[in-house]
């Protein structure tokens, strides 16, 4: 499943429509999703929820599954 799409200068492009990359994944596929559509790096969403799971006191936490138990 590769939903990126290379640019002329060979950069990767976000994917038009978000999908969970389970094969990317480690545990749901929901931050490699996420890096897929945005063009990020799946690491550094990875830690943005990490962070943000810390500093919401497990908000972050339950977004993650809402994600993961809703999309395909």
């Amino acid at each position: 499943m590769n939903d990126l799409r290379n640019n002329k200068n060979g950069s990767r492009a976000p994917a038009n429509t978000f999908r969970l990359d389970k094969a990317r994944g480690k545990l749901m596929g929901v931050c490699a999703g996420i890096a897929n559509y945005f063009g990020i790096d799946a690491m550094m969403v990875r830690i943005a929820f990490v962070l943000g799971a810390l500093i919401s006191f497990g908000t972050f936490i339950l977004i993650y599954l809402a994600i993961g138990l809703i999309t395909d």
